[in-house]
């Protein structure tokens, strides 16, 4: 099912039609990524910036977290024929940063499409919006995300009461034309299951925050 959610409510909110004006810019830039399983990371592509800027896509965010808000990290999935997965459920939980500076509470670090990602105290991940911009349809068939209501309030829910939350959470699907966005509390619960019937299932997904890093960190950014 699809409701009428809050952010502030639900940790998330639908915005149809959000990315519509910029899906040719959008599918020419999915052009020049080569396909990944498990989505490519991207930093330093051209045109991504002008099309996250506050008065663009980023507006979404900007009107959450104010005028600092700047995108801190971009993923291209494509879900299709050959290039296909499924997502347990899990909470996003590691941010990309430029260079390691070991800094209390920031750990464990790992290193994913040669770019450096670390677990932040969760606090950070709880100041961060996820918007995700629809390139495709994603009716209930093309693997739409699966979302656990209020689960952005929970806090670091450990993998082994993951399943429990859900349970008290229920589950609701995120469906979506192409053009539209989605808008989540970046620690909301989330999967989806593989697509089929299907080309694509191609969504631009970007993480934002207005905070800064403390102790020498900086976020990678997109650029």
């Amino acid at each position: 099912m699809t409701l009428a959610f809050t952010l502030e409510d639900h940790g998330a909110a639908h915005l149809p039609g959000a990315a519509a004006p910029f899906l040719s810019a959008l599918e020419a830039l999915a052009s020049r990524v080569p396909v990944a399983r498990g989505g490519v990371r991207l930093h330093g592509v051209e045109g991504l910036a002008e099309l996250l800027a506050p008065d663009v896509l980023g507006a979404a965010a900007v009107q959450v977290l104010g005028a600092d808000a700047r995108p801190v990290r971009a993923i291209l999935f494509d879900k299709g024929e050959g290039n296909n997965w499924a997502l347990g459920w899990h909470q996003d939980r590691t941010i990309a940063v430029r260079t390691r500076v070991d800094v209390p509470g920031f750990g464990p670090w790992s290193v994913k499409q040669g770019l450096l990602h670390v677990e932040p105290p969760f606090a950070v991940i709880e100041g961060m919006v996820t918007l995700r911009v629809h390139l495709d349809a994603v009716p209930a068939d093309n693997a739409p995300l699966l979302i656990a209501p209020g689960s952005h309030r929970l806090g670091r829910v450990p993998e082994g009461e993951v399943a429990g939350a859900v349970a008290r959470c229920g589950t609701a699907t995120c469906l979506a034309a192409a053009g539209d966005a989605w808008l989540y509390a970046t620690p909301i619960l989330h999967a989806s299951a593989a697509a089929s019937g299907h080309a694509h299932r191609r969504v631009l997904q970007v993480d934002f925050s207005a905070a800064p890093l403390p102790g020498g960190l900086d976020w990678l950014g997109i650029g």
